[in-house]
This record gives structure tokens, C-alpha cells and sequence, in this order.
């Protein structure tokens, strides 16, 4: 019963997560970017090539796109990055419709076109970049070239914000090639104009992808940590049973004074260095403890290598798996 709260609030947990990240990004096309006339990458840039040039609602097209490449995306990901991306499409379809039409003309004017193009181009990057970081670190997609990107990581150790960058060039010079005109009148966006937003989209998609890599790295960034005291066991017993993470003893012997210590080597997310310091201070206010940043752990509770490898590395990592439990 207690597994089953636990499992159903986790699910609520990541769904209003990722509600929390589209609407961000909806916010960000909706105040800053489509007033500007700005063009960005992916589905929700098609979108907006779509919408200046014939006037249809950014929600159709994107939602008509998202849904052929959704399709493809079910066999690679499973049913479960499924449900969660179809219910980020359809919310994102539904926001992209409802929510510029709820933000008074007044805080566009001010927020968006008051402060210029290159202004908006950097909040507005930022903006979807942190949605799509967040829909995308509790398993979800804002749709179209997340998609593609999730699909590849699935296999290869790529950067989704880099792979998205690079797909998304192609789709911000190739709105030069199609009209476009002034949201909500008839003129007629001169070539030259044209060629300024696309530097700008250039520009949008270059913060926009650094944006969700830092916002990734930033949720999966990992810590070593070295504790040296008296009371090691005491500290590994609390470690292992209050936070989950594997604790490693080290023999060690102190070479001014001669003696014989015991040091403990501990690998833990960054956002759980606070409680694994409390709890070490708790016990040993005098302990003496070294952290430092680590560029990747891969393995059984971290991050996990992807490609080449099929079953005789499967094997090969359950035969390793059974001898460090011997050996621990």
C-alpha cells in the first residue's frame, strides 16, 4: 500500500514537473518571441514559420508535426515516454492556442517589443530552455527535435541541448524562404528583416541549448567525497541506510604520525552533499571531509553507458555487478 502512494505521488510529482517546464516554455514563445516575429528551432519553430506566413495558431501545426513524429518514437522509448510526451504535446498544442490570448497586449508591449529583439531573443531562450530541461529530466518532451534527441541519448552519450542545436539550423535558415508577415496585420516582412531574425533565431537556439545542458548537468551532477574519522562505521551505517549510497572503506595509514586510519570514499549526487554533510557532522563535528566535483559516474544509482555493447556487455556487467557484491 505504502509502494503504491509512493508510486502514484511520484507520477503526480513528475507531471506537474513537466507542466510546470511547458508552461514556462509556452510563456516564453508567448510573450517574447512570437511578438517579435521571432523564429526558433524544432516543431515550435515550424510552428511559427507556419503562423507568419498564413495566419494559422502555432497549436495545429504543432500538434499535427508532434504527432507523426511521436509515432515513430514509441517503438524506440516505450509506452512509458509515450503517455508522458503525449500529454506534453497536447498540453503544449493547447497552451501555444489558449495562452497568448490571455496575456494582456500591454506586458507583450513592454515585457517583448519595448526592449527590442535581441533582449527578447535571450529571455525568451532561456525561458523555453528551462522548460524543456525540465520536461526532459523527469522523462517527458516538449515534442519534435526533443524527440529525436531522447531517441539518440537512449543509445549514444550525445548532448540533447547540442543535437537539438544542430537540427534546429536548418528549420531557422529555411524561413527565409517562405513569406511572412507582421503578427495580426497584412504587411508584408521585408527579406532583409527576415535575415535579421534569423541571426536572432541563430542566436535564440545557441541559448537555448546551452540553457538545457546546464540545466541537465546541473540535475545530474555528482560529487566525491572523502571523510576521514574515528567514527567511520558509525558514519557508513547512516550513509548506507538514511541516503542510499554505497560507502567505500579505505586503509590508510597517517605518514607524520604513524598511524594506522580508516578513510571512507563516498559518490552522491550534489543535491544530496547537504544531508550527507549534516549527517556526518552529526555524529563527528571534527571529522575531516574532502569534496570535490566529478565529470561522470557511471553505473549502478548514477548515469548509465549507452551504446555498442548488446548482451555480452549485459553479461558481462551482471558478472561484475555479483563480484563486487562479493567482494563488498
Amino acid at each position: 500500500m505504502a509502494s503504491m502512494k509512493k508510486t502514484v505521488w511520484t507520477a503526480i510529482k513528475e507531471y506537474a514537473l513537466i507542466s510546470l517546464g511547458l508552461l514556462c516554455y509556452v510563456a516564453g514563445w508567448s510573450v517574447f518571441l512570437v511578438p517579435n516575429n521571432l523564429i526558433g528551432g524544432g516543431v515550435s519553430g515550424i510552428s511559427a514559420i507556419v503562423y507568419y506566413a498564413v495566419g494559422l495558431p502555432m497549436g495545429y501545426t504543432y500538434f499535427f508535426v508532434n504527432l507523426v513524429l511521436l509515432l515513430a518514437a514509441f517503438k524506440v522509448m516505450g509506452t512509458g515516454f509515450g503517455g508522458k510526451t503525449i500529454y506534453a504535446i497536447v498540453f503544449t498544442s493547447v497552451m501555444l492556442n489558449v495562452l497568448p490570448a490571455l496575456i494582456p497586449e500591454s506586458i507583450s508591449q513592454e515585457l517583448a517589443v519595448s526592449n527590442g529583439k535581441m533582449l527578447s531573443t535571450i529571455i525568451g531562450g532561456v525561458m523555453t530552455g528551462v522548460g524543456i530541461g525540465m520536461s526532459i529530466s523527469q522523462g517527458g518532451s516538449s515534442g519534435g527535435t526533443d524527440i529525436i534527441a531522447l531517441m539518440v541519448a537512449k543509445y549514444r552519450n550525445v548532448s540533447p541541448g547540442r543535437l537539438i542545436l544542430l537540427m534546429d539550423v536548418v528549420i531557422i535558415l529555411s524561413s527565409m524562404i517562405f513569406p511572412s508577415y507582421y503578427v495580426g496585420t497584412e504587411t508584408v516582412i521585408p527579406f532583409a528583416e527576415k535575415l535579421a531574425t534569423s541571426i536572432y533565431g541563430l542566436i535564440l537556439i545557441t541559448v537555448n541549448g546551452y540553457t538545457i545542458d546546464l540545466y541537465l548537468s546541473g540535475t545530474k551532477q555528482s560529487v566525491q567525497v572523502f571523510i576521514f574519522s574515528k567514527k567511520y562505521a558509525e558514519i557508513a551505517d547512516t550513509v548506507t541506510e538514511n541516503l542510499h549510497r554505497g560507502v567505500t572503506r579505505i586503509p590508510a595509514e597517517g605518514w607524520y604520525t604513524k598511524s594506522e586510519s580508516d578513510i571512507l570514499m563516498i559518490l552522491a549526487r550534489k543535491t544530496d552533499l547537504n544531508l550527507l554533510l549534516k549527517n556526518v557532522k552529526a555524529i563527528d563535528p571534527k571529522a575531516f571531509i574532502s569534496v570535490s566535483n566529478v565529470m561522470g559516474v557511471y553505473g549502478l544509482g548514477f548515469d548509465t553507458l549507452k551504446g555498442g555493447g548488446g548482451k555480452k556487455n549485459s553479461s558481462r556487467e551482471k558478472k561484475s555487478e555479483k563480484s563486487s557484491d562479493k567482494a563488498s
